[in-house]
């Protein structure tokens, strides 16, 4: 049992919820402040929902792509060892794990607010289009940017019912943020992706011009980060994270160079995983003690 359920959790990755769920604990703090002594609200409650939101469409989204890629990933050397193609997880038991967790996703919302569940339906398809993106078009990262900016908004709707500026702009630097790091991860399979006539950034432009993409829209997400800050009026807790932020940005490019790509994973993982949770740490500290 327990060793059926560490393959599911590999399958979705599931330690790769770090990127998002900061971010969504700040939006969800956020609207908590702002709705602090509204009568109804459960906000312990709705924590946990929101949560079980975010676990339900991530599980949903990284199933369908691992269900929908299975071929691809048999014949990758780097992925040929994921439960679908290895046969730790068969096919139709991970196809059914899309089913259930979408389901779960779209029947959590309907208990959080009506907005939510109406627009669940929105991201539901936003997060498992993703996964067809990369057979048509070289915009495939900003799609998977999209699905992760959802997370600040959707967490601070969910408890206000309304839309906010400076959530938004959290949502969209997550968008650059996500779409940028992504192509640093797909430089991994320029090549398979040019041999299958698979579209990524890095098939397209090559490895150099990829990071330059990559570049571009990480400024882009610091700029956001910073116009959130003016926009929140946030204290000066707030501007120590961001500092961090944009320098766990500058040090992942400092990482990966067109020629050498031995350090990706680290830029990948853990540079971005320290500046979400730090980030959102500061933010949130920024918040409460206003």
């Amino acid at each position: 049992m327990f060793e059926r359920i560490k393959h599911y959790l590999s399958l979705i990755k599931f330690s790769h919820t770090i990127f998002a769920l900061p971010f969504a604990l700040i939006g969800f703090t956020m609207g908590m402040i702002k709705m602090n002594g509204a009568e109804g609200l459960n906000f312990p409650l709705l924590f946990i929902e929101v949560l079980m939101c975010m676990v339900f469409a991530r599980s949903a989204a990284m199933s369908f792509n691992r269900w929908l890629d299975r071929k691809f990933d048999a014949i990758n050397p780097r992925t040929a060892q994921r439960e679908i193609p290895a046969g730790v997880i068969k096919e139709s038991n991970a196809l059914i794990f899309v089913i259930i967790n979408s389901a779960l996703f779209i029947a959590t919302t309907w208990f959080i607010n009506e907005l939510c569940f109406y627009l669940s339906f929105v991201a539901l398809f936003v997060i498992l289009f993703y996964s067809y993106t990369k057979r048509f078009t070289a915009l495939c990262h900003l799609v998977l940017g999209v699905g992760l900016s959802l997370a600040p908004i959707g967490a601070y709707i969910a408890v206000t019912n309304e839309f906010h500026l400076t959530p938004i702009l959290f949502s969209f630097s997550v968008f650059m943020w996500v779409a940028g790091f992504d192509i640093i991860y797909a430089l991994q399979d320029e090549e398979f992706d040019k041999g299958q006539k698979l579209h990524s950034i890095p098939a397209a432009l090559g490895k150099s011009k990829a990071l330059t993409v990559s570049t571009l829209l990480h400024i882009f997400s610091a700029g956001f980060i910073i116009a959130a800050g003016f926009a929140g009026g946030f204290n000066w807790i707030y501007w120590v994270g961001t500092a961090f932020y944009c320098s766990m940005l500058i040090y992942q490019h400092m990482l990966v160079k067109p020629t050498d790509l031995s350090k990706v994973n680290l830029a990948f993982m853990t540079t971005n995983g320290l500046a979400s949770v730090a980030f959102a740490i500061f933010t949130i500290i920024s918040i409460l003690i206003g």
